[in-house]
């Protein structure tokens, strides 16, 4: 009888492939985030607003930027950042830092050194027990649009597949101070509740025409109410409150619905009264896979005083004679579709802003009837700034040249842009509206790494 052979010797387990930019102290795991970007673009008209499109105030008229394009290149819209992910008693917490160059730049910034300022994104932490969540920080808005579930991680965000760092005309958006609590009563609904950082809101920002104040009341923009120059000095009286629901009923189909509700305040010093307004908006969102890699998206928002939330492009808000405010209607679709294969994707995408007039006489004493006796947003005679509507229709590609989980990708991406923009008044015999062509190139390299596995 042949001996017996000895029990082979047990092997170790294979290490645990893991990418090299992810790295744990004691429980937490710190997973660096970002992506390097080298972006090229041409636009025909010099709106004078750098990589990001500023849409509401491409040029119009006899004025040199509407006989002059734009060329330049930017490494603007890279990203530096982190994540951290912590089991603590029994929650998964996500603390989430993320940065760009796209900060307040000086005036010589392209003369010699182009030292481009860096710029706080988001900062915000997480924290998921079971089927609650809670968020506090800089984080995107809760009206922002999703692919799936609620969620502020940016993957899970609809902000398009656009170079240009502004997105798309009629994108609903913000990033801002944010409260959010979130319940998951299973893995196909979500329901969620945020308190916002407001701000009443007039016009002058990323483009965005302002509103004609009475002449006596012009110290209101830029003191009471954010004309584009007031950074902090606006006294809002209450956070903005948006509610989300959001149904995957498969992982084909996500649909979103919600709304906005804003409150906004005045003082009158000539005579020494107070005004206020509210604000309400809704949304309906959807995203649904029609065949493998093909998505039919649609983002669509309605307001009356929630122009803010459209990139700023419409004023929340007029003022009247005797300081009272009118919301300002105004609604915006981005809609198209996206495909993927492969290493290529595509997409194709419209986006449309609708901006209703407000309007009053400009004093008591007589009629809204031109430009020198109205006041507010959209009147007959109103300035050139004052868009009725914008729309953009978008082409974009992303080719992956490689990716690899330990050295990251490389990525080449294309877009163009056809954007045009109606105001409200214009001089008899002249143009109703002006257009620009867009084109953007760009070469990223985004880092390695993953967030690890954790238990819900």
């Amino acid at each position: 009888m042949p001996p017996t052979p000895p029990p082979t010797p047990a092997q170790p387990p294979a290490p645990e492939e893991t990418a090299p930019l992810q790295f744990k102290i004691g429980s937490a795991y710190f997973t660096p985030i970002g992506f390097m970007d080298f972006t090229g673009y041409w636009r025909s008209k010099n709106g004078g607003s750098g990589i990001g499109t500023n849409f509401g105030s491409i040029p119009y008229g006899v004025v040199p930027g509407n006989y002059l394009n734009e060329t330049r290149l930017s490494m603007q819209n890279s990203r530096v950042g982190f994540r951290i992910d912590a089991p603590v008693h029994g929650a998964h917490v996500i603390g989430y830092m993320e940065a760009d160059f796209l900060g307040n730049n000086p005036g010589n910034v392209a003369v010699s050194s182009n030292s481009n300022t860096l710029r706080s994104r988001l900062y915000w932490v997480d924290l998921r027990h079971h089927e609650w969540e809670l968020l506090a920080g800089q984080t995107w808005s809760l009206i922002t649009p999703s692919r799936a579930g609620i969620s502020p991680i940016p993957s899970s965000l609809f902000i398009t597949q656009n170079i240009d760092v502004n997105y798309q005309a009629g994108l609903v958006w913000g990033r801002m101070p944010e409260l959010r609590g979130v319940y998951h009563p299973n893995k196909m609904v979500a329901a969620a509740l945020a308190l916002e950082g407001a701000e009443q809101y007039v016009g002058g920002s990323a483009g965005g025409g302002t509103i004609t104040l009475p002449m006596a009341l012009t110290a209101l923009g830029g003191t009471q109410l954010n004309n584009g120059t007031s950074t902090f000095a606006v006294p809002n009286i209450a956070p903005d409150v948006i509610a989300k629901v959001a149904v995957d009923p498969s992982p084909k189909i996500h649909v979103e619905a919600g709304g906005v509700e804003r409150q906004f305040k005045v003082w009158n010093p000539t005579n020494d009264q107070t005004f206020s307004a509210t604000g309400l908006g809704g949304f309906l969102n959807f995203n649904v896979e029609l065949y493998e890699g093909l998505h039919l998206v649609s983002n669509n928002f309605w307001s009356s005083g929630g122009g803010r939330y459209i990139f700023g492009q419409a004023p929340d808000v007029v003022v009247l004679a005797d300081g009272s405010l009118q919301t300002i209607k105004s609604g915006s679709t981005v809609s198209g579709l996206e495909y993927a294969h492969g290493p290529t994707a595509v997409a194709a995408y419209y986006g449309g802003i609708y901006i209703g007039h407000a309007e009053g006489p400009s004093s008591m004493a007589a009629p809204c009837m031109d430009a020198m006796t109205c006041v507010g947003y959209g009147y007959t005679g109103s300035p050139l700034g004052q868009n009725k509507t914008i729309q953009e229709l978008t082409l974009d590609v992303n080719q992956t040249i490689w990716k690899d989980p330990k050295f990251g990708a490389l990525n080449v991406m294309g877009q163009y842009s056809y954007l045009t923009r109606d105001p409200w008044s214009v001089a008899a015999g002249a143009a109703t509206g002006t257009h620009v062509n867009m084109v953007f190139l760009n070469l990223r390299y985004t880092l390695p790494g993953a967030p690890p596995k954790m238990p819900d």
